[in-house]
């Protein structure tokens, strides 16, 4: 009988592997600016701000703040990366309006992290305190993140059609949600086991809500869903 540390291991394993190829899901967006040359209507805001969560999430990853985290830091370094590959494509091919909104974005969000681990590492002793701390941050973070699915979910709903929510990314979103939230649960780490029990539960609803509304989606009308998708977040 494998113990309870090595179950977690191997489920961390393949949420790290879910989380990649959600971090990826963006590629051909930006295969397509890379190749117009241009950013279009598209918005830097949801790498910005996940290339931050990352970064929240890899210093709650680290032993002097949540011990035995390891797989966590693993996938918010990777996605970490690569946010910020995304955002300096996006940065090359938008006007200065939009590169200036991204500097000071990044600006913001490096003053954020900054004082985050000042205090931490500053005013508070011990793995629990700390824990804490940056954990609260990032479910807030991550939670505040879920409003973007909900703005997809409320346009289906009124639209009848799921033409711009695609099926495998709110089926990625569930099986990530769900494989972190076990994750969690396994060692009980409530800062991961929120935000991704509701990141499942986001998941469902869109699959239940694809469903619903299968059969009434025009997929001849206009319009690009290859365009338009739901933002994921594979945070752990």
């Amino acid at each position: 009988m494998a113990n309870t540390e090595t179950i977690r291991t191997v489920v961390g394993i393949i949420g790290n592997v879910i989380s990649f190829l959600l971090f990826l899901s963006p590629v051909p967006t930006f295969i397509k600016i890379r190749k117009d040359k241009t950013v279009m209507q598209f918005k830097p805001d949801p790498y910005v701000v996940t290339a931050l969560n990352c970064a929240v999430w890899v210093f709650y990853g680290m032993p002097f703040v949540h011990p035995d985290s390891l797989l966590v830091v693993t996938i918010n370094g990777i996605g970490l990366v690569i946010e910020l590959i995304y955002v300096t494509i996006f940065f090359i091919y938008a006007e200065w309006q939009k590169r200036r909104k991204i500097l000071i974005f990044l600006v913001v969000e490096l003053i954020i992290l900054g004082i985050i681990i000042f205090i931490t590492l500053t005013f508070l002793f011990g793995t629990k305190a700390r824990s804490m701390l940056v954990g609260i941050v990032a479910v807030v973070m991550n939670i505040a993140m879920y409003t973007s699915p909900l703005t997809v979910m409320r346009r289906v709903i009124s639209t009848k059609s799921v033409k711009f929510m695609p099926f495998y990314l709110s089926l990625a979103n569930f099986a990530n949600g769900c494989i972190w939230f076990a994750y969690a649960f396994l060692k009980f780490d409530v800062y991961i086991l929120i935000p991704n029990g509701l990141g499942a539960l986001s998941g469902a609803i869109q699959l239940l809500l694809y469903a619903k509304y299968y059969k009434t989606t025009n997929w001849d009308d206009d319009g690009k869903p290859s365009e338009i998708e739901i933002p994921s977040n594979p945070t752990a």
